[in-house]
């Protein structure tokens, strides 16, 4: 059984998020969609919608973050969810309990919502095979796997600025090979049939056969940001990094670092796109960084639209249990 079938139930409907491989456009369009409707409830006065009131949402987070379980948790409570952040560091999972024994202890606590990042790939999808089926799991990142709400909050700032995708040209620069974000958002852009795709970086950089995935592989950066509409840049992943991988951090910003200069080869209007958290001088200068071309902070702010979309979505599709509401 795929990951695809266990966030689907058998109407199509999303009862989890845990990819956006295998999903179609309808199904990402709803979420942007949804997302768009969200977007202004950051500027009402009272930040609050009555969605999710009297659920649970918990952040299970077995990796550290501080951008994607803020905006989760902000989300949820802009929603009106009830949030629990569990601290790893101090829970019981440090303690030798299985996956399986702190999922049904947090289980028990009657939530609604798990959301998962983890550094073994598959974990979300593993809670997503025994929780209780009233329950939705959201994958916050799992491994190099995938990270599919920031490929959505990706897509959303794209659409936003450059909405004609069949002419879009989008060039992933950086650390690919380590990158569960580069996954899922080629997925996305495929999906939402994106002209062109393109990873950029060096061969020791480079997952093998990338070019299933649906991208075209450039080694020169010259050639790979020419007259591209969106450049999303990477970070250097060095804790996944099992041996060195490249000479230097500096040699690597000389290489394939964005500067004024190379960004002057993509469109005039390109903007520039990058997850977080920024290594400034290792993979962009801080000028394109805080420069007029940047919508960096603006991933930011839709994540929490985004991220309430996906919430609201899922937790909508869940049958109530017997005995009980949702």
């Amino acid at each position: 059984m795929s990951a695809t079938s266990i966030q689907l139930d058998p109407q199509g409907r999303l009862l989890h998020f845990l990819t956006v491989e295998g999903l179609t456009r309808r199904h990402l369009t709803d979420i942007l969609d949804t997302a768009e409707s969200l977007r202004g409830v950051a500027e009402r006065r009272v930040k609050k919608l009555p969605t999710l009131h009297g659920k649970t949402v918990v952040n299970l987070f077995f990796e550290a973050s501080t951008r994607t379980r803020t905006t989760f948790e902000l989300a949820a409570k802009r929603l009106s969810a009830d949030v629990l952040n569990l601290n790893i560091a101090t829970s019981s999972a440090v303690k030798g309990e299985s996956l399986l024994d702190t999922l049904r202890n947090i289980e028990a606590m009657q939530c609604d919502m798990f959301v998962v990042r983890h550094e073994q790939s598959g974990a979300a999808e593993f809670m997503a095979r025994h929780v209780k089926p009233h329950i939705a799991v959201l994958n916050a990142g799992d491994g190099r796997h995938a990270h599919p709400t920031q490929a959505m909050l990706d897509v959303f700032t794209i659409r936003r600025h450059k909405p004609d995708f069949p002419h879009l040209r989008v060039a992933i620069v950086g650390d690919i090979l380590h990158s569960r974000v580069a996954r899922s958002l080629i997925h996305a852009l495929n999906i939402l049939g994106a002209g062109e795709i393109r990873v950029v970086a060096p061969r020791t950089l480079l997952p093998t056969q990338v070019e299933t995935l649906g991208a075209r592989v450039f080694h020169d950066p010259g050639q790979g940001l020419r007259d591209v509409d969106v450049v999303v840049m990477l970070r250097l992943q060095k804790e996944r990094m099992e041996r060195a991988l490249l000479p230097s951090e500096q040699e690597f910003f000389q290489r394939y670092g964005l500067t004024e200069e190379r960004l002057a080869l993509a469109r005039p209007d390109v903007i520039v796109m990058h997850p977080g958290p920024i290594n400034r001088g290792v993979e962009i200068d801080s000028r394109v960084a805080d420069g007029p071309r940047s919508v960096i902070l603006e991933q930011v702010t839709n994540g929490i639209a985004v991220r309430m979309a996906i919430m609201s979505i899922t937790l909508g599709n869940h049958a109530r249990p017997a005995g009980g509401t949702v």
